[in-house]
């Protein structure tokens, strides 16, 4: 009997610990909170993913900025933007896949009395920094949204709030988060995806985000923007190591999006080819990209005609290399941030040469893009040389104006990031991109420089959102933000 007493005897003392069956009732491989750090890597593959995807239903801007053609749907290069659900995908991809986790985690971090105060102050500063960026894209994608009343359960029904008000709000925001990084506690570490808490790369890439936002409103509050690169400038990235780049690993659901699309190894879908409009110039220089951006028909880089059908067979595809599963989400590069100096110097918002950080932002996308099929650095710095020798490449002689010089090769170099390209084309106008005319293509097509607002919006919240398209001056795709004044 004294055997059974003693076999029984931990069973009763754990079941004095229990005050209910329901505690029994508990999946320990499914947690019923998820972890801050682990809403942060989610936020941080949702902003990845919704940028980088080629997927039509959510991301066309390589399309809209003539990197790619397609052999099968007009729709896309065509811009119609209702055929499907685009706005509703990228806007859900954003605030459902990206803010509603970082806001989930922040609020965790907060109720947390263990958490020490300067761990708390790093963490909740990575948090911010990737909470302002994507606010950004959002407003900067579909100008007044909904943001001081957004994913509040109170508020089913948000109100617009003005696009500059908004963005104001994330510069404060964003000048507010950047000292806390310096916080001396302890950041995200292993979850932080994109430096594995390197504070030293988390200032760079604050301060990138900084001088990012500040250029963008440039023609629209140079005295604010000035105020802010002068500022942000002397603490940004320095080279290709600093990137913000989501590293996609080879298995689903955690490959890249791209390859998700396009791979044959994931899809038997053939419906893009290079564009004529960025591989014919590219040929003209003989760019030493070509091999990393496309494919080649015969040993020859060819373009398809933007804007029409082409057969998949004929023209140059997307590399290899970008239709990998492992290849990194970019989310910010160096060659950005040293395109955005030049045009900081040009603008007389800092001192410096402008050439000289033009020539380091096409050096840059070479080296990165030339690494990324594997050509030697050495190898790789000699064609940056070579190619940026050229008449119509050198800073000195590549164009009428820095606009058009600078434009151009950032065009170039933000190839395979179609968000950002579309941005900065909006912005600086360059190069001179036209729509599809001639032949089938209807009359009167625009390249469209706002993303119109989702149906479901129309639909559920739709005073709001009717409010919103007046005060902007109507909900269309070729209604201007209020900071694309040219």
């Amino acid at each position: 009997m004294k055997k059974i007493i003693i076999f029984f005897l931990p069973i009763l003392l754990l079941t004095a610990c229990v005050d209910s069956l329901d505690d029994y009732n508990v999946d320990i491989k499914r947690p019923s909170v998820a972890p801050p750090v682990t809403l942060f890597s989610n936020a941080l593959k949702g902003l990845a993913d919704t940028l980088t995807s080629p997927n039509v239903n959510v991301n066309n801007y390589r399309l809209y900025v003539q990197h790619w053609a397609t052999t099968t749907y007009l729709d896309e290069p065509r811009y119609n933007v209702t055929a499907r659900i685009i706005p509703q995908n990228f806007w859900q991809g954003l605030y459902k896949g990206v803010i509603s986790d970082l806001n989930e985690a922040k609020r965790l971090i907060n109720a947390d009395e263990f958490i020490l105060p300067a761990t708390k102050d790093v963490q909740l500063a990575q948090i911010e920094i990737v909470e302002v960026l994507t606010w950004a894209n959002l407003v900067n994608t579909f100008g007044n949204i909904p943001y001081s009343e957004a994913l509040d359960p109170e508020k089913p029904l948000p109100k617009y709030d003005d696009a500059k008000t908004v963005y104001d709000a994330l510069l404060t925001r964003l000048d507010a988060a950047l000292p806390k990084l310096e916080s001396g506690g302890t950041p995200f570490g292993n979850g932080d995806l994109l430096y594995q808490g390197d504070i030293p790369k988390w200032v760079k890439f604050g301060n990138s985000i900084k001088l990012k936002l500040a250029m963008i409103i440039a023609d629209s509050d140079a005295a604010k923007a000035k105020t802010m690169v002068a500022e942000a400038a002397p603490k940004v990235f320095t080279s290709n190591a600093d990137k913000a780049a989501f590293p996609y690993v080879s298995t689903p659901p955690n490959y890249n999006p791209i390859a998700q699309n396009m791979n044959p190894l994931y899809s038997s879908r053939q419906d893009f080819v290079a564009s004529e409009t960025i591989l014919n110039p590219m040929n003209e220089l003989m760019d030493p990209r070509r091999p990393a951006f496309f494919t080649t028909v015969d040993d020859k880089f060819v373009g398809g005609k933007y804007g029409f059908l082409n057969t998949y067979s004929a023209f140059s595809h997307v590399g290899d290399n970008i239709i990998d599963p492992t290849l990194e989400g970019m989310i910010l590069d160096y060659s950005e941030v040293e395109f955005l100096l030049a045009e900081a110097v040009e603008r007389g918002f800092i001192t410096g040469s402008a050439a000289e950080h033009y020539n380091k932002g096409v050096t840059a996308s070479i080296l990165y893009w030339l690494d990324n099929i594997g050509v030697p650095a050495a190898t790789a710095t000699t064609a940056a040389a070579a190619y940026l020798a050229q008449p119509k490449v050198a800073y000195a002689t590549a164009g009428a104006t820095w606009k058009e010089k600078i434009g151009f090769q950032k065009w170039l170099a933000l190839y395979n990031r179609g968000w950002e390209s579309w941005v900065e084309w909006r912005r600086l106008d360059f190069p001179k991109l036209l729509p599809p005319t001639g032949g089938n293509a209807p009359a009167g097509l625009a390249i469209p420089v706002r993303m119109i607002y989702p149906i479901n919006e129309q639909t559920l919240n739709g005073a709001n959102r009717s409010s919103a398209a007046d005060a902007i001056g109507g909900d269309l795709a070729t209604t201007k933000l209020w900071w694309d004044k040219f």
